[in-house]
């Protein structure tokens, strides 16, 4: 027997994917058990603030991190979309089982999407890449920082907020597509990088969970998610950076596009490059340099300065 300890955050969505790869992982071999390590990161401490402002990277995976360095855990599961490129030393991430839908979704006041809303909405959502996005095509609307779960963020609608904007994945994962009144075109608000992709982490040197785990990954998944991070990595951002992309395929084809947002939704530099999936990586840093040379340096140069401030 193969006994499997899965560091997983504690939130329902976290518990569902941190159990959702056990059971794949209890399909690829019958003498795998698993154990779930739940854990509380520093993200999920803070619920009053705005992560923009709490600043760091790794809010809700150093001490997930730690577990699977000290041997609490022997692989991780994470929400790509917070996970930073770069991992502790003897650590990587091992596969990218297929991604879910990765475009936003919003749940109103009116039932209808956010078209539907009228001027000076509130929106809830402490996503600066949604708000700089959505600032640029709905300059009237308002925008009200919400944490926690899924359902925590949904019980503000109608209350505090007239409208909810929450990853997609997340929401088909939970079994809540009809809680939802649009799902966003990509073409319309563009995604977290990663966003809808799971990651599990392992430590370099477990060769036989990680021969296990490697056969989780499912390839178109994996090359759209080097595109992506590669963007992201050159950006030198985080999760609550004002940046977004998305790559697609087309078989051996990869498209990527890519996004610097000023937050206040005046300047939005938008760029995208087309090359072969295997030099994805190669793809998502040109990307990224061009967005640079466009104004995107300056941009993140002013939003990290006021971050710190």
């Amino acid at each position: 027997m193969t006994h499997i300890k899965i560091a997983t955050r504690k939130s329902p969505l976290a518990l569902w994917q941190a159990e959702h790869v056990a059971a794949e992982l209890q399909r690829l071999d019958a003498n795998v058990t698993t154990e779930l390590v739940k854990i509380v990161t520093r993200g999920d401490k803070i619920l009053d603030v705005p992560l923009a402002q709490v600043g760091g990277k790794g809010l809700f995976t150093k001490e997930i991190d730690q577990a699977l360095l000290d041997g609490r855990a022997d692989i991780a599961v994470h929400s790509m979309k917070d996970v930073p490129t770069e991992l502790p030393a003897g650590t990587s991430l091992r596969a990218h089982p297929l991604r879910e839908d990765p475009r936003d979704a919003v749940a109103t006041i009116t039932g209808g999407g956010l078209g539907s809303l009228p001027d000076g909405a509130r929106i809830g959502t402490s996503s600066l890449r949604r708000i700089a996005q959505l600032k640029a095509l709905f300059p009237s609307f308002e925008f009200v920082s919400i944490r926690g779960n899924i359902q925590t963020r949904l019980s503000k609608l109608g209350v505090e907020v007239d409208a909810v904007i929450l990853a997609a994945a997340g929401v088909r994962r939970m079994g809540m597509d009809d809680k939802m009144h649009e799902f966003i075109a990509t073409e319309t608000l563009l995604p977290a990088v990663a966003q809808g992709t799971l990651g599990i982490q392992t430590r370099d040197s477990d060769n036989k969970i990680n021969a296990l785990v490697e056969q989780l990954n499912d390839p178109e998944t994996v090359d759209r998610t080097r595109a992506e991070r590669a963007f992201l990595s050159r950006l030198e951002g985080g999760c609550q950076v004002p940046i977004a992309a998305f790559a697609t395929l087309d078989g051996h084809a990869l498209h990527l596009k890519g996004l610097v947002g000023d937050v206040d939704g005046s300047i939005i530099i938008r760029r995208e490059i087309s090359g072969s999936r295997n030099e994805a990586a190669t793809l998502g840093k040109a990307l990224a340099d061009e967005i640079l040379g466009a104004g995107g340096s300056d941009i993140l140069a002013r939003f990290y300065a006021g971050e710190t401030n």
